[in-house]
This record gives structure tokens, C-alpha cells and sequence, in this order.
């Protein structure tokens, strides 16, 4: 079985996907000096949106983790039921991969919060 030579959509995708995020970092650090700052910018020294966005990243991080962590659950919770026997590294297995996600999620937290009181 080989999914991406019956979708080869998703292989497109995610190459357009990562050439964008690549992309966007270069120009948007891709100002000149002598350009004078945004009035946006002038008053609250350029950091006027990053409450906001502190707190959509926040958001984000705990979304994708506790359905990431949903995830795992359910299918080692179906696994165990197709195969008793073997529930006991299933559930090793479970618990491993929800801790390095929470690690993951603590981390991310860790540093928007740094990037928000970093005012």
C-alpha cells in the first residue's frame, strides 16, 4: 500500500506548504534600514499585537495537543479491545507518546510565555 501514489495531492501540498513557511520568514525580515517605522509601530514600540498573539498560540498549542493526546487514547483504547493480550505495551506505548506530547505542549507554552512577559 502506498498512499501517496493514489493521492498525489497531499505530496504537492505539503511541499507548496513548507516552501510558504519557509518564504514568509524572508520577506518579512527583508526590510530596508532607512524605511521609517509603521505609526502602528511608533507609539507602543511594535509589540502592540503580541497579547493577541501570545494568546492564539496558547490556544493552538493546547487544541493540537489534547486532540493529538484524544487521539492516541482512542486508538490504544481500540487496540487493547482487538487485542487483549497485548494491552499491556499498548498502553506503554500510549503513555509514552502522550507524555512527549505534553512535553512538546509545555515547552511551546513555556516559550510564548516568555515571548509575552518579554515586553
Amino acid at each position: 500500500m502506498q498512499p501517496l501514489r493514489n493521492y498525489p495531492w497531499i505530496g504537492l501540498f505539503g511541499l507548496s506548504l513548507a516552501m510558504l513557511t519557509c518564504g514568509i520568514p524572508s520577506l518579512t525580515f527583508a526590510q530596508t534600514a532607512e524605511a521609517p517605522p509603521p505609526a502602528s509601530e511608533t507609539a507602543t514600540g511594535g509589540r502592540f499585537w503580541l497579547p493577541i498573539a501570545a494568546a492564539l498560540g496558547g490556544g493552538f498549542v493546547i487544541a493540537g495537543a489534547s486532540l493529538g493526546i484524544s487521539r492516541i487514547g482512542s486508538s490504544a483504547v481500540e487496540c487493547m479491545a482487538r487485542q487483549p493480550e497485548a494491552a499491556g505495551n499498548i498502553q506503554t506505548a500510549m503513555i509514552v507518546s502522550a507524555a512527549l506530547i505534553e512535553g512538546v505542549t509545555f515547552f511551546a507554552l513555556i516559550v510564548l510565555l516568555i515571548a509575552l512577559f518579554r515586553l
